[in-house]
C-alpha cells in the first residue's frame, strides 16, 4: 500500500513538474494562429500594407528607426524580413494611454504632445523568424502608436514600427497573433500581395525553376578559351582554298603560296 501510494505521489509532482515548464515559456503561443493576414512593411514609402488571403485590405502611414536597418542588439535599428506577431497588448485601454515596459501608467495624452515621445494606445510585439532577425523579440520590437503623429511617414523611431493611434487600433483589431510582418526594401504592390512576398495560410509558393541554359549561351571562361591559329592543324586536310581551286574556281586574287596537291580519294 505504502508503494502505490508513493508511486501516486511521484507521478503528481511529474504533472506540477510538466506545467509549470509548460507555462514558463518566454514567448506566448496563442491557440488559434492568424494564418489569413499579411503586413508589408516597405521602408522607402514608409506604409504598411495589410493583406488578407493576399488581398489589400488596407494601407497605413508609418515610420520606420531612423538609425537604418539591422538586428544587433543595441542598434535601434529596425530589423528587415519576415516576423510575426508574438503578442498584442493594449486592446482594452482608451487611444492615447501611454504604455512603459507593456504596462498601462494610467495616463492619457493627445496626438503631438509637446515635449512626449511614448508609446501609446496599443502594442503588436513582434518575433523573429529568420537568422536576420532572431534578435526582434529580445530588443522589444513593436509595432505600436506614437504621440509624435508629425512625424509618422519619414524614418523617425527608435527600431520599432510606429503607427498613429487610430490606425494602430484599426490594425489591432484586423490581426491575431501568428501574423505575419515582412519588412522590405521595396515598393508595397498593388491589389494582390507581391509573389515573393509572406505566404498566406501557411501555403509556401512553388520556387520558380530557371530553365536549363544551352551551352552556347552559357559564359565562357576566357582562360580556357584559345585562339585557333594556336591549335596544331591536321595538315593532311585540304584548306578552303585548295578546296575552290579543286571545285575549278579561281583563286589568283588571293596571293596565295603555291598550292599544295590535294589528296585524292582512292574510293
Amino acid at each position: 500500500m505504502t508503494d502505490i501510494r508513493s508511486v501516486k505521489l511521484a507521478g503528481l509532482a511529474c504533472a506540477l513538474g510538466f506545467s509549470f515548464l509548460a507555462t514558463s515559456c518566454t514567448v506566448k503561443t496563442s491557440a488559434k494562429r492568424d494564418l489569413s493576414n499579411v503586413m508589408q512593411v516597405s521602408v522607402p514609402e514608409q506604409k504598411m500594407a495589410l493583406y488578407r488571403d493576399g488581398r489589400l485590405i488596407r494601407k497605413y502611414p508609418i515610420s520606420t528607426s531612423k538609425f537604418g536597418l539591422g538586428d544587433q542588439k543595441g542598434s535601434y535599428k529596425t530589423p528587415l524580413g519576415t516576423m510575426e506577431v508574438a503578442e498584442k497588448v493594449g486592446g482594452d485601454k482608451p487611444l492615447g494611454a501611454v504604455f512603459k515596459s507593456r504596462k498601462w501608467t494610467g495616463e492619457v495624452i493627445k496626438p503631438d504632445a509637446p515635449g512626449r515621445d511614448p508609446i501609446v494606445s496599443r502594442i503588436l510585439w513582434l518575433k523573429g523568424t529568420e537568422k536576420k532577425n532572431e534578435n526582434a523579440y529580445s530588443r522589444c520590437i513593436y509595432i505600436h502608436g506614437t504621440a509624435a503623429e508629425r512625424d509618422i511617414g519619414k524614418p523617425a523611431s527608435y527600431g520599432c514600427i510606429r503607427m498613429k493611434s487610430k490606425d494602430v487600433a484599426d490594425l489591432y483589431r484586423q490581426v491575431g497573433e501568428g501574423a505575419q510582418v515582412n519588412v522590405v526594401r521595396k515598393r508595397i504592390p498593388g491589389k494582390e500581395m507581391a509573389a515573393d512576398a509572406v505566404p498566406v495560410n501557411g501555403i509556401q509558393p512553388i520556387p520558380l525553376v530557371e530553365p536549363e541554359v544551352p551551352d552556347i549561351f552559357k559564359p565562357v571562361d576566357p582562360n580556357n578559351v584559345q585562339p585557333v591559329w594556336n591549335q596544331a592543324g591536321n595538315f593532311s586536310e585540304p584548306t578552303g582554298q585548295q578546296v575552290l581551286a579543286q571545285e575549278g574556281f579561281s583563286v589568283a586574287h588571293m596571293n596565295l603560296p603555291e598550292l599544295r596537291e590535294i589528296p585524292v580519294d582512292s574510293q
